[in-house]
């Protein structure tokens, strides 16, 4: 018998999701090919270890998935080795640290107050309490990242590990900087490309693999997959600290990364998803991505500029991304009451702090915007300009609930010229 409670729910997310202008930067929407690996027969089936070397029997096809998914992986980032099980970035962070540090250790990210990710040293987050975290910012004048102060404290705390990337940044790294200052004082260097990774595969942004000892990323934002995450090296290399494995042993990285990951901080690995990651990085290799990705960061652009010439701020003046932050003290809203107001009028987005921002994490003074899922979507550079004059009629006027319906009422209208899964009826 059908559930018809959940199935009706599910229904009414489907109608949310077209109705809506969903600019969450960690959100997108996946082919029908994605989401239906995901819901396929392969969610039956246990298979804890790795391709050949499992601890349960009939895995003999999840294996050639599981293994048709990683070399997709390595083909699309050019990477030498790859770990398609964990099962989502601050996961696959999860696995990195514990392979390559010991608790204690010192470790140097992107305050999480700057645009940097919990699991880069939060307090809050398992990698704030495990270990010794210091961190750089961005310059207060620019909002770019201040590479001499992550230098100097680099030079002075001597980290064991720097991690660049971050969640609400809407420049470039200079990954080749980085790793020479970690050269220098003996650290290695993970590039999480969680939200730029798609990006990165299609060559629109530098490329962190000849400078970073180890990248991590998630499998939806701008890669389009579905939810999880992978470890990536193009190179691999002998640990430099003399990491033993659980038998005594040292190992190669990439050896010591799989056993993080299974069975350090995973069960049994979920096929299901993997082979959703399959159906994903196979679009990813098609030549349609970069077309995509070159109209995201266009997209992005365009919004941006669109935003400035209306007179609101932006960190660091604009994007060359897929994202934008923006900070409202200048227009007399804070982050939370944008996100709900923009709600009500079916417009999705995320409250966010913004660099020296003087309010709590749970009220903010900025709005962080994707492009990502309006562009696969079909929305081009020339809807843009509708879309932000959309947001900001909401924003000026977040009192008037008569203007918010009537926002509302637009912007449905307005979505119906790109259809969302039409195939689904």
């Amino acid at each position: 018998m059908a559930d018809a409670l959940v199935f009706s729910l599910l229904d009414k997310e489907l109608k949310r999701q077209r109705e809506g202008i969903e600019l969450i930067a960690s959100e997108n929407f996946t082919s029908l090919e994605v989401m239906k690996a995901m819901g396929s027969v392969a969610t039956n089936k246990y298979a804890e270890g790795y391709p050949g070397k499992r601890y349960y029997g009939g895995c003999e096809v999840v294996d050639e998935i599981e293994t048709l998914a990683i070399e997709r992986l390595k083909q699309a980032f050019k990477a030498s080795w790859a770990n398609v099980q964990p099962h989502s970035g601050a996961q696959a962070n999860t696995a990195v640290f514990l392979a390559c540090l010991k608790p204690g250790d010192k470790i140097l990210g992107l305050d999480l107050s700057m645009g940097g990710h919990l699991t880069h040293g939060s307090p809050a987050n398992f990698s704030g309490k495990t270990y010794q975290a210091f961190f750089y910012g961005v310059d207060k004048e620019t909002g770019l990242v201040n590479y001499e102060q992550l230098e100097q404290i680099a030079r002075t705390e001597k980290p064991k590990m720097i991690i660049c990337g971050a969640s609400a940044y809407s420049r470039d790294w200079d990954y080749k900087r980085i790793r020479s200052v970690a050269d220098e004082i003996g650290a290695l260097v993970l590039a999480d490309i969680a939200h730029p990774a798609g990006l990165i595969a299609a060559g629109v942004l530098n490329d962190p693999f000849d400078h970073c000892h180890i990248v991590t990323s998630t499998t939806h934002k701008t890669l389009r997959g579905p939810r999880g995450g992978v470890i990536m090296m193009r190179n691999d290399f002998d640990n430099p600290y003399g990491i033993k494995d659980p038998k005594g042993n040292i190992r190669s990285m990439s050896s010591l990364l799989d056993l993080a990951v299974f069975p350090g901080m995973q069960g049994g690995p979920l096929e299901h998803v993997i082979a959703a990651k399959a159906v994903a990085f196979g679009e990813i290799l098609d030549p349609s991505f970069k077309t995509y990705q070159l109209d995201v960061q266009q997209n992005a652009q365009t919004m941006a500029a669109a935003f400035v010439a209306k007179g609101y701020h932006l960190i660091s003046g604009g994007t060359v991304n897929h994202l934008m932050l923006i900070d409202l003290r200048n227009k007399n809203i804070t982050g939370k009451k944008a996100q709900e107001t923009l709600d009500r009028a079916h417009i999705t987005l995320n409250k966010n702090a913004v660099p020296f921002d003087d309010k709590s994490p749970f009220v903010t003074s900025g709005i962080r915007i994707g492009v990502p899922a309006i562009t696969t979507r079909g929305l081009k550079a020339e809807h843009m300009g509708t879309v932000v004059e959309m947001i900001d009629t909401v924003l000026m006027n977040a009192d008037d609930e008569q203007v918010v319906t009537n926002v509302r009422n637009e912007v449905k209208s307005f979505m119906l010229q790109f259809p969302l899964y039409p195939e689904l009826g």
